[in-house]
């Protein structure tokens, strides 16, 4: 197997203690062992864009003002953060069909135009091409890949929007159901990385 250099993990489980998709991420980091790691824990409230930041990004870069500066200075590190990435691991739980606001909020501040993506003739281009990303996923009742699952495919297409298109999902699934054999399964999965 060959080993990433540099590893971004992303939490965006409101729980620190027994939380699958918290487990699942660091048994997928133990076994990639990465030589750096950066983590982001998006339970440590990251703001939602406002109307300032929106002029900020939209105002060409040789024109921003100190203040637009600061405003985007976050989501600067945050774009920073996958730049110098090799691998992504983002764990995902289901909260009522879909993504936790917090991972939205980091979605909305990554996904920058001219940083992130570009506009071309064709239409969008995607610009972090070569990365990997895992999306580790755990849900109560939300089948993963189900008509209900909001979550999924939307983060599929929004990584593959910036550019990251090699993306494999290990889903803890309908564990209201299926009890401590969603996470297990899901462990078990690990072995196929």
């Amino acid at each position: 197997m060959n080993h990433a250099k540099n590893l971004l993990r992303v939490d965006a489980s409101a729980r620190t203690a027994a939380s699958s998709s918290r487990t699942l991420t660091d048994a997928l980091i133990e076994k990639l062992a990465p030589e750096n790691i950066v983590t982001r824990d998006l339970t440590k409230a990251l703001p939602f864009v406002t109307e300032d930041w929106v002029g900020a990004n939209f105002t060409d870069e040789a024109n921003r003002t100190d203040e637009q500066k600061t405003e985007l200075a976050l989501s600067d590190s945050l774009v920073a953060e996958i730049v110098g990435a090799d691998i992504l691991v983002i764990g995902v739980p289901i909260y009522n069909f879909n993504i936790p606001a917090a991972l939205k909020a980091w979605i909305d501040l990554i996904a920058r135009a001219r940083k992130t993506f570009h506009y071309t003739s064709d239409g969008p281009e995607g610009l972090l091409k070569g990365k990997k990303a895992y999306l580790m996923m755990a849900s109560g009742g939300t089948q993963i890949g189900s008509d209900i699952d909001f979550a999924s495919g939307y983060l599929k297409h929004v990584l593959g929007f910036i550019g990251i298109k090699d993306v494999t999902i290990i889903a803890a699934d309908q564990q209201m159901m299926k009890g401590e054999t969603a996470l297990v399964q899901a462990l078990s999965k690990l072995a196929q990385i």
